[in-house]
């Protein structure tokens, strides 16, 4: 599980740190995986792939914006600044997991992250789309949308034909990268999830599943993707 990036405080200590809200890695634990987390550090593809070698599955968690510039665009005055290491690092372990077939769940950002490492572009505000604050209430008040999935999917599959799921972003997928699908929207029409077709286990949602564990069908996907592909290579 990839981590965030960012200054953090606790006692007297305030210092730029790796971290993670619980609430993710209690999702893989919660649904029978064992959770590895990944700070962001200096990366190449031999690292990634090193890295790699002794996992059996990858989620790329959220967290701040992607820089733009990864996708051609200027930054829009809302956006993010931007996170170089952390977008190198989650980029290099993504494709290093798309080439060996490594199972891969992406959690907002991370959905993020695939659609643009594949070659897609995102709404950097997504107010001045669809007109309204409702994917991102701010005060970290997440919001319940209803996420309704595309027949013959793999998150419909899932899911079922639709999720009532916790939201918290003001970025969404545009342009969607090559070879991805979408698999979910919602009721505004913005994308929910996407997904790489085939055999292997590549899927990523806007929203935040680890803001309801009383639903542990994403996270026991990943988990079984996981333990699968471990046997297969083993």
């Amino acid at each position: 599980m990839t981590t965030y990036l960012d200054q953090a405080q606790t006692g007297i200590w305030d210092v730029p740190a790796s971290f993670l809200p619980a609430s993710y890695f209690q999702g893989i634990t919660a649904a029978g995986g064992i959770a590895t987390l990944l700070p962001p550090q200096p990366v190449d593809p031999e690292i990634a792939d090193r890295v790699l070698d002794r996992l059996d599955g990858l989620v790329i968690t959220g967290g701040k914006d992607v820089d733009p510039a990864a996708y051609g665009q200027p930054r829009h005055p809302t956006t993010d600044e931007p996170g170089g290491l952390r977008d190198t690092w989650e980029f290099a372990l993504l494709a290093a997991a798309l080439r060996r077939g490594l199972p891969v769940l992406g959690i907002c950002r991370g959905a993020q992250v695939l659609n643009v490492a594949l070659g897609g572009t995102l709404h950097q505000h997504l107010p001045e789309v669809i007109g309204h604050n409702g994917h991102r209430a701010g005060n970290a008040v997440f919001t319940t949308l209803t996420a309704r999935t595309v027949p013959g999917t793999r998150l419909a599959a899932l899911l079922g034909d639709a999720a009532a799921v916790r939201c918290y972003h003001h970025q969404a997928i545009a342009e969607v990268g090559d070879g991805l699908v979408v698999s979910a929207r919602d009721d505004d029409g913005v994308i929910e999830a996407i997904e790489l077709p085939g055999d292997g286990f590549v899927l990523a949602v806007q929203w935040h599943p680890e803001e309801s564990l009383d639903d542990l069908r994403l996270f026991a996907a990943i988990v079984d993707a996981a333990r699968a592909y471990a046997g297969a290579v083993r």
